[in-house]
C-alpha cells in the first residue's frame, strides 16, 4: 500500500509546476475549462449523441434537407441517423459522428459552408450501405452485387440514389429551395434566469 501511495505522490509531483507557476497555470487551466465547456454549451454538442432529426436544425444550412425529410415516405421509419451514418456497430457509428461532426463544426465556425451541401465520400458510402440494409428484401441483386462508392467510381455500376434521386430529400438546390418550411428553430442559448430580466 505505501508503495502505490509513494507512486502516486511521485506522479502527482511530476506534473506540478514549480510553486511560482501554480497560480497562472490554475487560472490558465480555468480559463480553458470554462471556454472549452461554453463552446460545448453554445454548440449544443451533447445534441449529436442522440439520434433526434432536430440536432441536425443546430445549423441552419440544413433547413432544406430536415424539411424535404420530414415531408417523405422516409420520415415516418427512419431518421437521419438511419441513413447518413454507419450502422454495423455502435464503434463505427460514434467514430463516423465525431469525425464528421468535427469537419462540420470547423466548417460551420470559420464560415466555409456552401450553400449547397454536397455529400462527401465518407458519407456515400455510409448512405449506400444502409439503403442495401434497409431495402435488401426488394435490391436482392442489388445487395449480393454490393454496390460500393469505390465500384462505381470504377465504372462498375450506380449508386442507389443516382437512379432515386429524389428519394428522400426532393430537389434541394440551395437554401431557398422549400422558402416556406417550418423547421424546428434552434433553442436559445441563454439560460432562462438571464431572460426573467426584472421580473
Amino acid at each position: 500500500m505505501n508503495t502505490l501511495v509513494r507512486i502516486a505522490a511521485s506522479l502527482i509531483a511530476s506534473v506540478m509546476p514549480p510553486p511560482e507557476w501554480r497560480v497562472p497555470v490554475l487560472i490558465i487551466t480555468a480559463v480553458l475549462t470554462g471556454a472549452g465547456a461554453l463552446t460545448l454549451y453554445v454548440g449544443n454538442a451533447t445534441s449529436y449523441l442522440s439520434d433526434d432529426p432536430k440536432a441536425c436544425m443546430n445549423c441552419h444550412v440544413m433547413a432544406p434537407q430536415y424539411a424535404t425529410w420530414e415531408r417523405s415516405s422516409h420520415a415516418r421509419v427512419a431518421v437521419c441517423n438511419d441513413c447518413h451514418v454507419p450502422q454495423d456497430n455502435a464503434f463505427s457509428k460514434y467514430l463516423f459522428k465525431a469525425m464528421d461532426g468535427t469537419r462540420h463544426s470547423f466548417m460551420f465556425t470559420f464560415r466555409l459552408e456552401p450553400q449547397v451541401i454536397h455529400i462527401k465520400e465518407m458519407g456515400q458510402s455510409a448512405v449506400q450501405q444502409n439503403c442495401i440494409r434497409c431495402h435488401s428484401s426488394l435490391t436482392q441483386d442489388v445487395a449480393e452485387k454490393a454496390m460500393t462508392v469505390d465500384l462505381r467510381n470504377h465504372g462498375a455500376g450506380k449508386l442507389c440514389w443516382e437512379c432515386h434521386r429524389e428519394t428522400p430529400h426532393g430537389r434541394v438546390n440551395s437554401l431557398s429551395s422549400v422558402p416556406y418550411a417550418r423547421v424546428p428553430i434552434p433553442s436559445s442559448i441563454t439560460p432562462s434566469w438571464m431572460n426573467a430580466g426584472g421580473r
